[in-house]
């Protein structure tokens, strides 16, 4: 606790009171909102690992076919298959607001999807076939993770500086407000203490004039 370097006057007395009633007040709130940001952090967490272990797990499956294709396929004919897309999609960025953190919000808007596999059949294997297309829906997924994922760092951000600020409060702010108070507050019944003295040694000096 450090005392603030002020004139200890009964004006400054008053605004420090009010500043201490504002940062007590602004400590109960930052905590509530430290309180709830942990909470939605912890939501997108566990989101984030279910998204992520379900599209591990479906990479693998399409890297495994697709290993597979390239062992039986040459690579030119793998090569031209993939070359051509079978469909475009367009990428949609915004932003939600979460507990005041403008967080990152990604969707995609597919084109009618006229051939997923725009290649012959006849030179490519179906293990091909079954990669693309896991591949394909694992778009949607992979997005949705990249959001979470970033939500979760921007939100972990957040929390680091909340409780910062918390802290200050708590530890640095409201004891040095409550120390300078104190200090004032003595000051003050001290100098009351030293007139009051002082007025009935005057009293009593007139006194025995009389």
């Amino acid at each position: 606790m450090a005392r603030l370097n002020i004139n200890p006057t009964r004006m400054e007395l008053s605004r420090l009171k009010l500043r201490l009633k504002t940062a007590v007040r602004g400590h109960k709130l930052l905590k509530d909102k430290s309180d709830e940001m942990v909470r939605q952090f912890m939501q997108y967490i566990r989101e984030n690992k279910r998204l992520r272990e379900e599209v591990e797990k479906e990479l693998t499956v399409a890297l495994s076919a697709f290993m597979l294709a390239r062992a039986i396929s040459d690579d030119a004919g793998i090569e031209e298959a993939v070359a051509m897309p079978a469909f475009e999609i367009e990428l949609k960025t915004g932003s939600k607001n979460v507990m005041s953190v403008q967080v990152p919000e990604l969707s995609i808007e597919e084109n009618e999807i006229t051939e997923l596999y725009p290649y012959s059949f006849l030179s490519i294997t179906s293990e091909l076939d079954s990669s693309i297309a896991t591949m394909s829906q694992l778009l949607s997924k992979l997005l949705q993770l990249a959001q979470a994922e970033k939500t979760c760092n921007m939100l972990a951000n957040e929390i680091e500086k909340n409780r910062r600020r918390v802290n200050a409060l708590q530890y640095v702010m409201i004891p040095d407000f409550r120390e300078t108070i104190k200090y004032i507050t003595m000051k003050l019944d001290e100098n009351e203490r030293a007139n009051t003295i002082r007025l009935m040694k005057v009293k009593s000096m007139i006194e025995a004039r009389r």
